[in-house]
């Protein structure tokens, strides 16, 4: 057990809402650091990615989830299943609704699937950053007429606008109780899933609208080389990046493997920091067709 405070409170709060919404980049905002994949693409997150925020009078656990949506494919259909299975466990709920969008049918629908559960909900309105006062505060009258709301707040994650303010919200929400993870400690995904996050955020930067959905990387191996006393540490790290189609691994591969070089270029700078080690990556792509319609090659994937 962690000595904390009387009064200390603690749990985990869940950000939901349609795909690229800004819940990835929100929850980034909050634990300080990079936890989350981001990228323009809808459905960047794929898992429930908790992220640590510690706080002298609390912690707070928040998960990530994919964009909850109507589903079309099998792995589209999982993705659901773990935004609900989350929702079922959290102290807290935080419906993402980005300022610049209107309401829309995929906003109504999860307004729906969120009144029947117990949780508070509060209602977060990002991207405010991109909107004039006078339309955020239109958008702030819509999203209020959406539904019942623990709290509605607005906020720019990117430029860190009501964060704080945000963060006092959803504490304000949470039971007490003693903290959960170690002082320090920001997210608890393992290493060869975040790994696996940083191939695949490099790979989806400029990618054509139809082949973010098709992308999938398992990492193969991690080892850590031998090396001369008062060397710099060289960690291999081997990884897969797997697409349904043939024209869709030229499309990654790109003229010459140019476009392949620059995925492991900017992969490997996040992998270095996380691993504090100089890193060779080793990058190859491969075919498994219709793979998010296949529940054994799912299940290969990690799905």
């Amino acid at each position: 057990m962690i000595d904390v405070p009387e009064g200390y409170r603690s749990g985990f709060a869940c950000f939901v809402g349609r795909p690229n919404a800004g819940k990835s980049t929100l929850t980034n905002a909050l634990v300080g650091t990079k936890v989350a994949i981001t990228a323009d693409q809808p459905q960047t997150t794929r898992r429930a990615i908790r992220g640590i925020v510690h706080r002298d009078d609390a912690q707070l656990v928040l998960v990530d989830t994919p964009g909850l949506h109507r589903p079309r494919t099998l792995l589209g259909e999982r993705l659901n299943d773990v935004v609900r299975d989350t929702l079922a466990d959290v102290d807290v709920i935080g419906f993402c609704l980005p300022a610049n969008e209107k309401t829309g049918p995929g906003d109504r629908w999860i307004a729906r699937e969120l009144a029947s559960l117990r949780a508070p909900v509060v209602a977060i309105v990002t991207k405010t950053d991109l909107v004039t006062r006078a339309a955020l505060a239109e958008r702030l009258i819509a999203v209020d007429q959406l539904g019942e709301w623990a709290d509605i707040v607005p906020v720019s994650a990117t430029r860190g606008d009501q964060v704080d303010v945000l963060a006092d919200v959803i504490v304000g929400h949470l039971p007490e109780g003693p903290a959960m993870y170690p002082d320090g400690d920001l997210t608890d995904e393992p290493r060869d899933v975040t790994i696996a996050e940083l191939v695949r955020e490099a790979a989806l930067d400029g990618v054509r609208d139809e082949l973010p959905h098709s992308l999938a990387v398992v990492v193969e191996e991690v080892n850590e080389r031998e090396s001369m006393s008062g060397a710099t540490p060289v960690v291999d790290v081997s990884a897969t990046i797997f697409v349904e189609r043939d024209s869709q691994k030229g499309i990654v591969i790109g003229r010459g493997g140019a476009r392949l070089k620059d995925v492991g270029t900017r992969a490997r700078q996040g992998i270095e920091a996380l691993l504090e080690r100089r890193v060779f990556l080793d990058l190859r792509v491969k075919v498994a067709k219709d793979w998010q319609r296949d529940p054994k090659q799912l299940g290969r994937l990690g799905f």
